[in-house]
């Protein structure tokens, strides 16, 4: 006769046939300061009821998922799991790839690139085959460029295939504003849109606070003009990831935040507008089919629409200057 364990002597077990798996299941590709930082910021939003991790190297993928597993007691998502096989992350709603190889000093931009398309040549196929019908929220530098290229592998179509793109810089852009006005970013109102990185836009046009059009109180603003010199504001956005690279040697808080706030609009289908990377093709005058950031909305579908600006003529001009810069080096990529 078998022994009852303690858990049968603890409990009178009701139901009959198995309980059902997870139904917010989000995968976070890649366990490094980035990975991790997102999925520690979408742990504490409390966003899904599983969190796979993956990655290559398995010390580290396991180091990392114990240390959370032991916090188990202090969160509310059930299961933390991790494998270097992608079967551990079926069925997930929503997959985050953080995963890729970071530039070596004097490598161009173009040689990171096609390393990267090759990480994702593995990483891409193993998540499609897993997730089918996820969401791709690809995170991994050079984002827009790899966006694309997500696209390309994935064979999804384009509102399931979403790139961080300018949600940071213009939460980089709001908080330094809210600094200079003495409020509250989520008071400040602006937009940064175009390529995540040296050829972003600023929308000067655009910036309010309660409605009220900084422009029509400053003309000049984000102009070589300008008295109070805006325009720096967005140079701070453009050089803030260098300097912190430069101080503590990466960026992870911040991405992790904006990643687990594009997360949370997904799962929570709040059809909340961020800037995020999308198909811009035959927009604002871009004629090649690049992935760059506009305002999109975001659901429990992916990207259902992409806002029309209203751009000045010096704005649109920039966000072309954008794509072409993104196409050069795209067109020469080996898929």
């Amino acid at each position: 006769m078998k022994m009852a364990s303690t858990q049968e002597k603890l409990m009178e077990h009701v139901m009959e046939e198995e309980p059902t798996g997870s139904r917010n299941k989000v995968t976070v590709v890649g366990v490094g300061m980035v990975g991790m930082a997102c999925t520690i910021s979408i742990l504490m939003k409390e966003l899904a009821d599983e969190i796979a991790l993956v990655d290559v190297m398995e010390d580290k993928l396991k180091g990392e998922t114990m240390d959370l597993q032991h916090g188990s007691l202090f969160l509310r998502t059930p299961k933390i799991v991790c494998d270097k096989d992608y079967s551990v992350t079926a069925n997930s709603k929503v997959v985050v790839v953080t995963a890729g190889a970071r530039q070596q000093e004097g490598e161009s931009r173009l040689n990171l690139v096609q390393r990267n398309v090759n990480i994702f040549k593995f990483i891409i196929p193993n998540i499609v085959k897993y997730s089918p019908n996820c969401i791709l929220l690809i995170v991994s530098n050079p984002v827009d460029i790899l966006t694309y290229v997500a696209w390309k592998l994935s064979g999804f179509p384009r509102n399931r295939i979403i790139g961080s793109g300018t949600n940071l810089d213009s939460a980089r852009f709001r908080h330094l504003m809210g600094e200079r006005l003495k409020i509250h970013p989520s008071s400040c109102h602006g937009w940064v849109i175009g390529e995540h990185g040296d050829s972003s836009v600023p929308v000067w046009s655009g910036v309010n606070v309660a409605g009220v059009n900084l422009q029509t109180l400053n003309p000049e603003m984000g102009s070589d003009s300008d008295k109070e010199d805006w325009k720096s504001v967005h140079k701070m956005v453009v050089d803030s990831a260098y300097e912190v690279i430069k101080l503590k040697g990466y960026t992870s808080w911040a991405i992790g935040l904006s990643v687990a706030d594009l997360v949370e609009t997904m799962m929570k289908n709040l059809c909340k507008v961020h800037p995020v990377s999308t198909l811009v093709q035959g927009m604002h005058g871009v004629k090649d089919e690049v992935f760059l950031s506009l305002p999109c909305v975001l659901g429990n579908c992916g990207l259902t629409n992409v806002v029309h600006m209203t751009l000045q003529p010096a704005e649109e001009k920039q966000l072309v200057k954008s794509a072409e810069t993104l196409w050069g080096v795209q067109k020469e990529l080996t898929l």
